[in-house]
């Protein structure tokens, strides 16, 4: 029996993640105690719609910027925040966004705390920030920075600056350009989980097998039966959820494994990263 008291606020929160209906948020909360993660096993257990991506919680506003270096084997992504959408289509606040994301290709920090160290235009980062906080009225920050290294990275950004892509490939190939941007918009699209199979944390596959297990006992399948069912799913799992073994989307009769090896024989990624406005 639960300990928590259970608020409409906690229940409308946790449909708006899911989009299970409110009831099957009240009782899974209160199955769960109030923790929200496991609140949302238990809906997927039972089989209630769970929306793929729970992103836009406590969404903040602002912008993601996604760049590359002169060569071509570095990406950069940062996102600044403010507080409403009316600033975050600001021409100004777009361009000092742009500001600290070419900071970021030019020194190639190793973390967000030495971007904001460095001087732009004579001032540190993190005072112009302060500035731009006073100037504008709203609460200014850079809140992400990811880089991504590889013989051939391409930047995507989607969305009016909502969503920043990177991804390397394996060679500056012939058509990599077109080919990474393609992957890149798969990325978007998508939002796989890992590159391929190999890398999905164990702490994954094991949630995934778990409520394959659950979900397969639910429909009343025999025991024996239930490991096998369930390392199916898990296949499935990997299908819909890895890049390269994702149906690309401009052709789904190909995996994009398959289309990149299309472009150069044994072209592939090595890496990518997705940033997602407030997620």
């Amino acid at each position: 029996m639960s300990t928590v008291q259970i608020t409409a606020a906690d229940v409308n929160k946790l449909r708006q993640q899911t989009g299970a209906g409110m009831m099957d948020c009240k009782k899974a909360l209160t199955e769960a105690n109030g923790d929200f993660e496991a609140a949302i096993d238990y809906l997927r257990k039972k089989g209630a719609k769970v929306a793929a991506s729970r992103s836009d919680r406590d969404s903040n506003e602002g912008v993601v910027i996604a760049k590359t270096s002169a060569d071509g084997k570095q990406g950069f992504i940062v996102e600044v925040n403010c507080e409403t959408d009316f600033v975050a289509k600001n021409a100004d606040f777009i361009a000092f966004a742009n500001s600290i994301a070419d900071l970021a290709v030019e020194k190639n920090p190793s973390s967000l705390e030495e971007l904001t160290s460095y001087d732009l235009n004579g001032t540190k980062v993190s005072d112009q920030i302060l500035d731009q906080t006073g100037k504008i009225g709203e609460k200014i920050g850079v809140s992400k920075y990811e880089t991504v290294s590889g013989d051939k990275v391409i930047a995507y950004i989607h969305g009016n600056y909502r969503l920043g892509v990177l991804v390397a490939l394996s060679a500056d190939a012939a058509g990599a350009d077109e080919a990474g941007k393609d992957v890149a918009m798969q990325i978007a699209a998508m939002n796989p989980v890992a590159i391929d199979k190999d890398g999905v944390d164990s702490k994954t596959i094991e949630r995934e097998l778990e409520i394959a297990k659950d979900q397969i006992r639910a429909e009343g399948k025999p025991e024996e039966m239930v490991e096998k069912i369930a390392a199916g799913k898990l296949n499935k799992f990997y299908k819909d959820s890895t890049l390269l073994n994702q149906e690309f989307v401009k052709d789904s009769s190909k995996t994009i494994a398959q289309f990149l090896n299309g472009v150069e024989k044994g072209l592939t990624v090595t890496a990518f990263k997705r940033v997602q406005l407030g997620a």
